[in-house]
């Protein structure tokens, strides 16, 4: 009876599939502009391909446009498509450019479990560049959310 409990015990430790054993063999999205890793390496500056292509995130309070509040919009800094305006951009505090909404059909979302807990990941519905995440604690007053964006994912174009 020992030898069967133990056997059973070692083939269920053996058969878990857990998510650090899966491979990604889910079909990569598609954008309408799609380039190579290589090209996105040329085009972008090394800390631009971490956040936009490796989905990394920069230095909290690092990013010059975290206070930036003049007028204008906010492009991706990848393909240059409009993601955010100005006169949806607050002081979150956090240390990122914060928006409490979207260009609506610009920016498209996913789920990122990195940090152990899932978050609503934010990236580029045109070319794919991850931008941050959105969370539940934006400015009551308005829609509630703010976008959490890294700064170096987003170039500002000024109002003329």
């Amino acid at each position: 009876m020992k030898k069967y409990l133990v056997v059973s015990l070692i083939f269920i430790l053996c058969s878990c599939n857990t998510s650090a054993q899966k491979r990604n063999t889910e079909k990569k999205e598609t954008f309408p502009v799609s380039k190579t890793e290589a090209t996105w390496k040329k085009e972008l500056s090394q800390e631009q391909y971490y956040v936009l292509r490796e989905e990394g995130t920069e230095r909290p309070f690092s990013s010059p446009l975290n206070k930036n509040y003049k007028k204008g919009t906010y492009h991706c800094a990848a393909c240059n498509i409009a993601l955010f305006k100005s006169e949806h951009k607050f002081d979150s505090g956090t240390g990122w450019p914060s928006f409490d909404r979207e260009i609506e059909g610009n920016v498209a979302y996913g789920s990122d479990s990195k940090l152990g807990y899932v978050r609503d990941e934010e990236h580029c519905a045109n070319c794919g560049g991850h931008l941050g995440h959105v969370f539940n604690d934006g400015p009551k007053e308005t829609t509630g959310k703010r976008h959490c964006i890294n700064g170096v994912a987003l170039k500002f174009v000024p109002a003329e």
